[in-house]
Parts: structure tokens; C-alpha cells; sequence
């Protein structure tokens, strides 16, 4: 089954982030993908620009606006998506993202979603 992994971070502590450390953090990343291409786990992965617009219907008509949620700190800073067999087995890998490590650090956690085969009921 798959499983989409959204990482979620805090925009104002990530931009306190020096070049360098920046860079640290993509490069184990990079490392992390190169890990579960290995394993047999990676499907895909992609990072996101940090700018959100949502686009959903109010009285007939199509309302844009920036952001999912004005009142949210976190936004979807990138996503994986994996193979495993189970969802123990996916919390267990998704575990391993640097990501989850940068929690208290940087405000980031990793939402975990199976994919659906089709169309929802």
C-alpha cells in the first residue's frame, strides 16, 4: 500500500536558518530518499514552495485565497510518498525523515495518509 507523508514546518523558525545549515538539512534529505530507494520503500518525494492557495466553493461560486488556514503556524513544506505493507510499517519508515527528528527544533512533523486505490465513497 502506499502512504503519502506530508512534513509539515514552522516558515518563520525554518527562515532562521543559516545557508549553511540550510543545506545540511536538504543534503540529509537527499540521504534519507537514497536510503529508501534502497529499501524498496521510495515512490516519490518532492519539496514544496511554502506559499498555499485554497481554492474551495462558498455560496456557488469559486473563493481563492492564500493559505489553507490563516491561523496555522505549520505549513506543508514537502512530501514523500512510500510502499509499505502496513500502517505500523509506514510510521516506522516515515519515522526515519529528518523531519521527524526537527520537531522541537524547527516545528516540523510528518502527517501520515494512505493513498487511496480509487475514488472515495
Amino acid at each position: 500500500m502506499k502512504y503519502l507523508c506530508l512534513a509539515y514546518g514552522d516558515r518563520a523558525k525554518m527562515s532562521k536558518l543559516s545557508k549553511s545549515e540550510f543545506e545540511a538539512l536538504v543534503a540529509r534529505c537527499k540521504v534519507h530518499d537514497a536510503e529508501l530507494q534502497k529499501s524498496g520503500h521510495y515512490v516519490s518525494a518532492q519539496s514544496l514552495e511554502w506559499d498555499v492557495t485554497t481554492i474551495r466553493a462558498r455560496d456557488g461560486k469559486t473563493v481563492v485565497t492564500d493559505g489553507p488556514f490563516v491561523e496555522t503556524r505549520e505549513t506543508v513544506g514537502g512530501l514523500v510518498v512510500i510502499e509499505a505493507r502496513d500502517l505500523n510499517e509506514a510510521i516506522r519508515i516515515a519515522s526515519l525523515h529528518p523531519a521527524a527528528h526537527l520537531g522541537e527544533q524547527l516545528g516540523w512533523g510528518i502527517e501520515i495518509r494512505p493513498i487511496a486505490d480509487g475514488c472515495h465513497q
